[in-house]
């Protein structure tokens, strides 16, 4: 819909959204869970491109879908209890937050390609444009803005 000068309403065909798509899921922690995260951002994505118009190039996709697997992976091996992934977006970026039990805020090792494991907040920190990480009543809650771009 557009306003015209006059006051009235001209219908165009099609509405652009005014609100971020936001979306949410739950995990209990059980095989297969992050992998479920991934296939639900994914579907995100999908929905960006079809409700913003979105052009997500594949970089951009598979960033994203790499910062999710990362914080999804870290709730699941540092928490005592279910976690949650939220996802806003519009055609520009997207906000990835992950809420877990665990108070214990996750520590950013200094760049060692010799050191095996506990890279994933490298990872993180290379691909999201902001990350940050803070208690919450229920534990914490680490999030990351991934930009999107038609590459």
């Amino acid at each position: 819909m557009i306003d015209d000068p006059g006051g009235a309403v001209i219908p165009t065909g099609f509405d652009i959204p005014v609100e971020p798509l936001r979306r949410a899921a739950h995990y209990t922690g059980e095989p297969g869970c992050i992998a479920d995260a991934r296939s639900f951002a994914a579907r995100f994505l999908d929905q960006l491109r079809t409700e913003w118009c979105a052009g997500i190039g594949r970089r951009s996709e598979e960033a994203l879908l790499l910062v999710v697997s990362e914080l999804v992976t870290n709730a699941d091996r540092h928490s005592q209890g279910p976690y949650i992934l939220e996802l806003e977006g519009t055609d520009t970026e997207v906000r990835v937050c992950v809420y877990d039990s665990s108070a214990a805020l996750p520590l950013r090792y200094p760049r060692d390609p010799e050191r095996i494991g506990r890279h994933g907040l490298e990872i993180v920190y290379a691909l999201a444009a902001e990350v940050g990480a803070e208690r919450v009543p229920v534990g914490k809650r680490v999030r990351a803005l991934v930009l999107l771009g038609g590459d």
